[in-house]
């Protein structure tokens, strides 16, 4: 939410009824304006629903002022009013063409991205009144203006400190995958390992019926679900012979040793991503690790990548252990269904093998996902972190 509320709701305070969504309409800006990422019917959306907003919330603080026969309390509760009004209209706008966008459920969009929104809205409210009291009230050289600017220039520092720390997280998403990438590129075996179990899992999760919201939120989770092993020496990552018991108890501790590398942003990652990257070496029979948690106990998403991961590192072989051809992957995949994998998601990655996906054959995913046509088309590493919306609140 940026500063353009509280300048909303001190609007809305201070102007006529019919003035503040005249003014929020006429003089709303965004610094994207005139960029091919914002077009202007995103500009239109973004002023109308503002001015809404703004219109509906000076009708209520109207009304209460109305109705209000202590002045003070008035004016405390009509913000308050006023801008759970604002909140509501301005949040259901964009949430609602979330949902048109993505078709994602209005219910998702709203617990994932607003729900904890109204507390800001309410917090900040009373800073609204506060900038119209302190323009009417001059403190400096007899005009308000000068405690406004001051005041404007405190929220203008606060926004700039959270754009930053937006910035910097996003720097830390990019790390984590380039992390990731290097992780497989060290090893030829695992060369494109997590793009290939995050193409399988979208694949099986459009096919389950997820929706695009939670279908770019499971790419991501597959392609950092070895993020933890960056905690593992190389001797022991790239050892091309067997490993002992004691090396392999220290790969599985890779699972665990995830959430551990990904703690500065971890409160961003919802829990299933994070289900995905402690428990995708789970077993449907209970007997994987680390927590041999057992049949549906097993997190959805980890159970997805769980397969994908297998049917990946099966078809990619190891320097002790040959690669698998594509049919004997899914025979021991389909062997494994109620054991390893669960049974219904096995069936569901049989239909998809059947239907000859890019992923189906090594090769020809490394040969195409490498190739200059694909490449031109990546502008960026693939960005399915914790889904954003498309339009942001203008609030």
């Amino acid at each position: 939410m940026s500063h353009a509320f509280v300048v909303n709701i001190a609007a809305v305070t201070f102007f006529p009824l019919w003035l503040a969504p005249v003014l929020v309409f006429v003089l709303g800006f965004n610094k994207d304006f005139g960029r091919p990422e914002y077009p202007w019917y995103k500009d239109l959306f973004n002023r109308t629903q503002s001015a809404l907003a703004t219109g509906m919330a000076a009708w209520v603080w109207w009304l209460v002022q109305q109705a209000s026969l202590n002045p003070d309390l008035g004016q405390v509760v009509g913000v308050l009013a006023a801008s759970v009004v604002y909140f509501l209209i301005n949040v259901s706008t964009v949430t609602y063409v979330i949902h048109l966008s993505s078709g994602a459920s209005i219910r998702k969009i709203w617990f994932e991205n607003y729900s904890w929104l109204w507390v800001s809205y309410l917090v900040q409210a009373p800073v609204g009144l506060l900038l119209a009291k302190a323009y009417q009230t001059p403190l400096i050289g007899g005009w308000g203006g000068f405690t406004v600017l001051f005041m404007m220039l405190l929220l203008y520092f606060s926004r700039y400190y959270w754009d930053e720390k937006v910035k910097l997280e996003e720097s830390f998403d990019e790390t984590i995958e380039l992390l990731v990438s290097t992780i497989d590129a060290k090893d030829p075996f695992t060369r494109l390992h997590s793009e290939r179990v995050a193409a399988i899992a979208a694949s099986i999760a459009q096919r389950m019926g997820f929706d695009e919201h939670d279908v770019k939120r499971i790419t991501y989770a597959a392609r950092i679900h070895d993020i933890g092993k960056v905690a593992i020496p190389d001797s022991i990552l790239l050892k091309p012979g067997k490993l002992s018991e004691d090396e392999f108890t220290l790969i599985k501790s890779h699972a665990s040793k995830g959430l551990e590398v990904l703690q500065p942003m971890r409160q961003r990652l919802s829990k299933d991503v994070q289900g995905v990257i402690m428990h995708h070496h789970e077993r449907w029979d209970g007997a994987g690790y680390p927590g041999k948690l057992k049949g549906e106990a097993i997190p959805l998403w980890a159970r997805i990548v769980s397969l994908a991961d297998a049917y990946e590192a099966m078809t990619a072989g190891r320097a002790y252990s040959r690669a698998k051809t594509p049919q004997e992957a899914l025979n021991e995949i389909i062997m494994l269904a109620g054991k390893q994998f669960d049974p219904q998601i096995v069936k569901l990655f049989e239909a998809l093998w059947l239907e000859d996906p890019i992923w189906k054959d090594r090769e020809e995913f490394l040969r195409r996902y490498t190739s200059p046509a694909h490449l031109s088309g990546l502008s960026s590493p693939s960005r399915s972190g914790p889904a954003s919306a498309t339009l942001h609140t203008s609030s």
